[in-house]
C-alpha cells in the first residue's frame, strides 16, 4: 500500500510549525490516497523515524519521501537520505521512493511579485528588490538565488540584489548594509525566499526594525507562505514522488 511522507524543516516557534501542518493539509486533501503523515528533521515532532513508523503500522509497503523544501541543499542531498538510510535497514521490504523540492520555476517568481505588490507600496523608479534566501554550503543553492533574482527582475522590471541568512556571502546584514549605502535608491522591498514564517523571518524583521534607515524605505514583505500557487506546486512534486523510479 502507497504511503506518503512530507519532511518539512521544523521550528521552535510553534505557529511556523502549525502553518507548516496546514499547509501540507490543504495538499494532502488534493492526494488521493489514505496514508499520508508529516514530520519534520528538527526540532518539532514527529521526526523522520516516528512519520515512517506510523506509515507502517498503517500497513504502507512503499513509502514517497517529499521533501517540503524550496531549494535542493544539504537538507536534501544529506540530512533527509541520512535519516531515511537509518531507518531502511530495519524493514528490507519496503520500498522508499524520493521527491524533489519544488526548485527554479517561473510560478513562483510570479508568488514572489505578488508579495511586493501585496504591500500596497508603489514600486517606482528608486525602488530596487532586496531578495533574501536561506543559503546553503551547496553551491547549486546561490546559482539557483542568483536564478530567481534574475528573472524576478526581468518580470518586475526593477533592480533585484540577493543576500543569504546563513552559509553564503553576501549575508543580510550586508545586503541592507549595501541597500543603506547605495544611492539612487529610496525604497527597499526586502523579500524572503522563505516558505514559512519562523525564527528567520522574525530575526528579518528585527534587524530592519533596529537599523538606522537614513530617510529610506524598508519595506519588509510576507513570505511565500500558502498561496495557491505554493499548494499546486507540492502537489505535483508529491505525484512526481508516487510514481518516480528514484529509490532511496
Amino acid at each position: 500500500m502507497q504511503g506518503v511522507l512530507y519532511v518539512s524543516h521544523g521550528s521552535r516557534i510553534p505557529e511556523a510549525t502549525a502553518d507548516a501542518i496546514a499547509f501540507i493539509n490543504q495538499v494532502k486533501k488534493q492526494i488521493g490516497i489514505p496514508l499520508q503523515e508529516t514530520c519534520f528533521l528538527e526540532i518539532s515532532e514527529p521526526d523522520v523515524g516516528q512519520g515512517i513508523n506510523k506509515l507502517l503500522k498503517k500497513g504502507a509497503t512503499k513509502i514517497a519521501i517529499v521533501p517540503v523544501l524550496l531549494l535542493r541543499a544539504g537538507h536534501y542531498y544529506q540530512d533527509i537520505p541520512e535519516e531515511v538510510e537509518r531507518i531502511k535497514v530495519e524493514f528490507p521490504s519496503i520500498q522508499f521512493t524520493y521527491g524533489e523540492p519544488l526548485g527554479v520555476q517561473t510560478r513562483l517568481t510570479n508568488v514572489l511579485a505578488e508579495r511586493v505588490g501585496e504591500t500596497n507600496i508603489k514600486v517606482h523608479k528608486g525602488s530596487k528588490i532586496l531578495l533574501v534566501g536561506r543559503g546553503s554550503r551547496s553551491p547549486q543553492t546561490k546559482k539557483d538565488i542568483e536564478q530567481i533574482a534574475s528573472n524576478l527582475q526581468m518580470k518586475m522590471n526593477v533592480h533585484v540584489d540577493v543576500c543569504y541568512l546563513a552559509a553564503c556571502s553576501p549575508s543580510f546584514e550586508q545586503g541592507l548594509r549595501s541597500s543603506l549605502e547605495e544611492e539612487g535608491y529610496s525604497r527597499v522591498f526586502v523579500l524572503p525566499y522563505l516558505w514559512f514564517t519562523g525564527v528567520l523571518f522574525q530575526s528579518m524583521e528585527s534587524e530592519i526594525n533596529n537599523m538606522e534607515k537614513k530617510e529610506k524605505d524598508f519595506i519588509l514583505c510576507r513570505q511565500l507562505s500558502d498561496h495557491p500557487i505554493m499548494v499546486e506546486a507540492l502537489k505535483e512534486r508529491v505525484l512526481e514522488a508516487i510514481h518516480s523510479n528514484t529509490n532511496l
